[in-house]
């Protein structure tokens, strides 16, 4: 084992940050500060997060909205542990006949053959974000909704300078904009905005305020909820009226296990959380740990053991109210399945129903208080700019979840009315020690349990520190076998994978997700924030 690798060649030249009051971790910067400014408001983390969340809808768009689900998991200061699930079902009308005649019409195919679309407006599911902030907000937080909305107004109204990675993303997403509304709300001119150019979302904005003034009822009842019906249904969607008015968030129980003797807590089905448990709890049979942070060897156990979990999660987790979902994260089964591993690589088939683009990205923050909240939030609409449909005139982006069903009537995540499709996000929560607990996650569809698993490991096998556990060079197992990996490993690694049977292939950072760390413990905060990303850490 080497406990102190060579640090210096991880280059994203950041430090983690140390606070005494308050921390919040995200993805851009102007978010990460109207969160500061809610702690420092009198605001706790709840309030934070909510407000970090609504103004990264504004200042990164293609990764969240109001038209998404949101998650939280977190640890309050009287030291309970909990978890908020704000996720929409599919709606009353969305029944596999259904969704295979309006395909089959679309395309001109016969219905037998019709598959789920991964985007457009059959593949909208019913949005959990506003009342999902509500309910967060409402029960432990300090400050109202309306105030947690009014730093992302302004960024949407008086307009916000662009940041790096996100004016690539805006670019990369264009070829999304097959409609006009979606066009001429989020395009300048047609095109998407450079780097450092001002952008301005008044539609957005204009919508944030009737909900800062109306509260959620004014998203999910009357004259908005009658746009976004209006929206889905003219293009051929199910989504209705009923679908919106009798939606409500709810809390659920976390699931955890331990590795190393810290606890990791992540959320349960309908969310992916069980396929990291069961890479962790297999990794820890496999002792995977134990190699030398160079090594091949390193890799190669860990990236087995996440095989396996990817298998029996994307075959199992769906809505446990539809559906049975085995213990696949106990002990005992971690052990059977490592039985498996051997010194080659294994030939393990990944890939649910729906499976996202390996460059899918949404929002994770992390926030902390002086208090000892802290707290692992999620926003998310699921591809880039989700399913493409625009409400027009109102700037809300649905997102494209119900892309994640299959029609297969044998899967456990088929379609069904009402039913919740298998979600990407995870939120993740971790008790190094009595007091000492962090608030952690990285983004990017599959990736999320993969890198869940590699920064743990960092931070429990390798004794990091917060920002190294982010900026160390990361791999990917991908839908088609191969194990995709950043071009920063030491020399050699690559080859010695390549002999032990895995298919390696070198891909650009953006494929590797973006994470954000807040430690509490101590009476002192840290925060790490992805360097792959434009974020930032900052307390206070």
């Amino acid at each position: 084992m080497d406990p102190n690798p060579d640090l210096d060649r991880f280059d994203s030249r950041r430090s983690t940050v140390h606070a005494g009051q308050g921390m919040v971790a995200t993805s851009q910067p102007l978010a990460t500060q109207a969160g500061v400014a809610a702690l420092r408001a009198g605001g706790n983390a709840f309030d934070a997060a909510v407000t970090t969340a609504a103004a990264l809808n504004v200042v990164e768009p293609m990764s969240t909205g109001i038209g998404g689900d949101v998650f939280a998991l977190y640890r309050t200061a009287d030291g309970d542990v909990g978890a908020l699930r704000s996720c929409g079902g599919a709606p009353a009308d969305a029944t596999p006949a259904a969704v295979r005649r309006r395909v089959a019409d679309r395309r001109g195919i016969d219905p037998d053959a019709a598959t789920m679309p991964h985007a457009g407006p059959l593949s909208v599911t019913v949005p959990g974000t506003v009342r999902g902030w509500e309910r967060l907000l409402a029960d432990h937080g300090r400050r109202s909704l309306a105030e947690a909305l009014d730093p992302a107004i302004a960024y949407a109204t008086e307009g916000f300078p662009v940041s790096e990675v996100i004016a690539d993303m805006w670019t990369a997403a264009e070829t999304l904009y097959t409609e006009r509304d979606a066009r001429e709300e989020y395009l300048i001119d047609g095109r998407s905005p450079e780097t450092g150019e001002t952008m301005r979302l008044p539609d957005l904005g204009e919508t944030l305020q009737t909900i800062a003034t109306g509260g959620p009822a004014a998203f999910y009842e009357g004259p908005l909820a009658d746009r976004i019906v209006n929206a889905v249904r003219e293009r051929g969607g199910l989504l209705a009226a009923t679908d919106l008015a009798s939606f409500e968030p709810e809390y659920v129980d976390p699931v955890s296990t331990t590795y190393r003797g810290a606890e990791v807590y992540e959320l349960p089905p309908n969310n992916q959380g069980l396929i990291a448990l069961e890479a962790l709890n297999i990794a820890e049979e496999l002792d995977a740990g134990s190699y030398a942070y160079g090594s091949a060897d390193r890799i190669h156990y860990f990236a087995e053991a996440l095989k396996r979990a990817f298998h029996d999660g994307h075959h199992y987790i769906t809505d446990p109210e539809y559906e049975d979902v085995p213990p696949l994260a106990s002990k005992a089964y971690a052990a059977e399945r490592a039985a498996t591993v051997s010194g080659r690589a294994g030939s393990v088939s990944i890939g649910g129903p729906g499976t996202p683009p390996e460059d899918s990205d949404t929002v994770l923050l992390t926030v902390a208080d002086e208090d000892g909240n802290i707290v692992s939030f999620i926003n998310s609409i699921f591809d880039h700019f989700g399913s493409g449909v625009v409400v027009p005139g109102t700037g809300i982006m649905l997102q494209n979840r119900g892309g994640s069903f299959t029609l297969d009537p044998d899967h456990p995540n088929r379609l069904e009315p009402g039913k919740r499709p298998f979600h990407t996000l995870i939120p993740g929560l971790v008790r190094f020690d009595r007091d000492d607990w962090a608030a952690f996650g990285v983004m990017g569809g599959y990736m999320q349990p993969q890198g869940h698993l590699q920064v743990l490991a960092n931070l429990l096998d390798y004794d990091m520190s917060l920002q190294a556990a982010l900026d160390a060079p990361r791999w990917r197992y991908c839908e088609g076998g191969s194990l995709a990996v950043e071009d920063r490993f030491p020399e050699g690694v690559l080859p010695k994978l390549a002999r032990r049977g895995h298919d390696v292939r070198v891909r650009p950072s953006s494929a590797f997700g973006g994470g954000q760390v807040t430690r509490l413990a101590d009476g002192v905060i840290s925060g790490a924030t992805e360097p792959r990303k434009d974020g930032s850490a900052a307390g206070f």
